[in-house]
């Protein structure tokens, strides 16, 4: 009896998705439950679970296919061995994210049968490392990205080792002088980013207004508070709070910069929920902290604490980032000084925060250094005069550097 595999519903206004990997081959034994294959959809990475422990038979759909919703993906056939195999927990999600530390890594699978994601495939090639000679860390002992690049350093360090070293097939054929190209096909996630950023310019009038904020103030609070919020709250207090905060502020303020342009009408919210831009591994995501103007500091990091782990371990959901009416991106964790970001459509505006720095700054008539933060707000010109965004982020900026400012609502 065979049991089919079928595309699951994906979620409101999606119909289709690409199969990005599978993660079982035909002929393996597979447990009810277990992920077998990653569907990439215009926002998050699905793993479709099989409906039914027994073997895995053949495959309707190949790596690179556009399926649609109810679409047949594979067939399982019976199998009394694998019927009695032990389901792992249930996952609907993107592969996770290597195991920290304190946990202990399973024993990699050999060779071949390891399920490599396109990134981990990207770094073999790229670095010239024998999957079969790496231990993974990963989920179930999958082979991660890191995985790779430490195996990489480790051969650099070894002469020897890097010349007995077996080294993968390039994905072409390698031109003269050793100047190599690999083509890798966009996920579609990646494809969606860039349509949504490419509509973003073409739609919106946008325009940037830069400001600097002294940190002193919000530097001073966290180091003096961090270790009784943390041992109170179970979280550690971050800049994302504050500056959260003072942006509520800022778009209670000025509605406009909350606002959003719907057909021929301006609808203005009277909340705030706020897109935290966060990097996840197949691109950048945006998941929602809904009403951040009703939350506390700690609810607020709280919320972008388990975003962060959820986009790290690949178990975002569309429902997640569903909404938002305001984007909050942090460059400064890359080493960003400046930037000018693009809205999140149909935001209508972005602020962007970069790297602190010491730099030079006269107080009452005296050059001081001073940790310094530029901030910079995108904003859609067709909603948004200049003078509004300018006084937006003033507002900010008054809050970052003045932080009792958010306690009594100025």
């Amino acid at each position: 009896m065979s049991i089919e595999v079928k595309v699951p519903t994906l979620g409101e206004s999606v119909s289709e998705a690409t199969v990005g990997q599978w993660l079982k081959k035909p002929g393996e034994a597979v447990a009810l439950d277990e992920p077998i294959v990653s569907l990439e959809t215009d926002k998050v990475a699905v793993e479709v679970p099989a409906p039914a422990a027994g073997v895995l038979g053949a495959l309707v759909a190949n790596e690179g296919d556009t399926v649609s919703v109810g679409a047949l993906l594979a067939l399982i056939e019976d199998s009394v061995a694998a019927a009695g195999a032990q389901a792992p927990a249930p996952r609907t999600e993107a592969p996770v994210a290597p195991a920290s530390a304190s946990e202990a890594p399973a024993p990699a699978p050999s060779g071949e049968a390891a399920a490599l994601s396109p990134a981990v495939r990207r770094a073999v090639l790229e670095y010239g490392i024998d999957p079969s000679t790496v231990k993974g860390t990963g989920k179930d002992g999958r082979l991660t990205k890191e995985d790779v690049m430490a195996a990489a350093a480790a051969k650099q360090a070894s002469p020897a080792a890097a010349v007995s070293a077996p080294a993968a097939a390039p994905a072409a054929s390698a031109p003269a002088a050793g100047r190599n190209e690999e083509r890798v096909k966009m996920t579609r996630l990646r494809q969606t980013i860039a349509k949504r950023l490419k509509s973003a310019q073409e739609t919106a009038a946008l325009l940037t207004t830069f400001n600097d904020v002294d940190m002193s103030a919000v530097m001073e609070a966290r180091n003096k508070y961090k270790d009784v919020f943390e041992k109170k709250h179970g979280v550690k207090l971050g800049f994302m709070s504050f500056f959260a905060k003072a942006s509520v502020l800022a778009l209670k303020d000025i509605p406009s910069v909350n606002a959003q342009i719907q057909g021929d009408e301006i609808v203005y919210f009277d909340y705030v929920d706020i897109s935290v831009a966060v990097s996840a591994p197949n691109g950048l995501v945006v998941p929602v902290v809904r009403d951040v103007d009703k939350m506390s500091f700690a609810d607020i990091e709280k919320s972008i604490a388990n975003y962060g782990k959820a986009a790290r371990d690949g178990t975002l959901t569309m429902a997640d980032m569903a909404g938002g009416t305001f984007t909050i991106s942090n460059g400064g964790v890359f080493g960003g000084l400046m930037s000018t970001p693009i809205i999140n459509p149909p935001q209508s505006a972005v602020l962007g925060l970069h790297r602190i720095e010491d730099r030079p700054v006269v107080r009452n008539g005296e050059i001081v250094v001073r940790p310094m933060m530029y901030i910079a707000l995108s904003y859609d010109h067709r909603i948004i005069d200049g003078r509004e965004a300018v006084t937006a982020l003033k507002t900010i900026k008054e809050a970052i550097e003045d932080p009792t400012r958010l306690l009594i609502d100025l």
